[in-house]
């Protein structure tokens, strides 16, 4: 079907506080392995070989001075702070299902725009994320923790025989 499941709206939640109507934006994390190239002898091109995942990072954009969203820079304790976003994915058919990212790690940067008369200053949190999950529609489609060493995608965790042979 045409134009099916676009994300219409969503509400940003962070440490248990909401911010619907505040958030203007919100990058979600790039999902990217690291990849090294393997070529031996007999094959006539190389592959790629999983070795693991590039660094996780999360970006939101609020319109807004919030002294609590000021505060969370640098924040370790407790893996972090913790980021919920809630979406609605529409449909043209009249449908709807819901998105939810939740997310944790530490503001590793706050970036602020130019202050000026009759503008609104902006701010950009930049999170390093150390947990992510991704559920639609009911379904967990991707759940990295990366201090426990889970990737699951799409209920399959392609790291479990790893962890079962290393003993953790």
């Amino acid at each position: 079907m045409a134009a099916s499941k676009l994300l219409k709206n969503f509400a940003l939640f962070v440490d248990g506080r909401g911010y619907a109507g505040e958030c203007e934006e919100l990058q979600p994390p790039a999902l990217s392995l690291t990849t090294e190239d393997f070529r031996a002898g007999g094959m006539d091109t190389s592959i790629p070989i999983d070795m693991g995942m590039e660094k996780l990072e999360a970006s939101f954009v609020m319109p807004m001075q919030d002294a609590d969203l000021l505060a969370a820079f640098g924040v370790i304790e407790n893996n972090g702070i913790q980021m919920t976003a809630r979406g609605e994915l529409k449909s043209l058919d009249g449908s709807s299902e819901a998105v939810t990212l939740q997310m944790r790690g530490t503001v590793i940067k706050i970036e602020s725009s130019a202050w000026k008369s009759g503008e609104l200053a902006k701010n950009t949190y930049t999170l390093g994320l150390n947990y992510y999950k991704r559920e639609q529609g009911g379904k967990v489609l991707h759940e990295v923790d990366v201090l426990n060493m889970k990737r699951i995608v799409n209920g399959v965790d392609q790291l479990e025989k790893a962890r079962a042979a290393m003993g953790i």
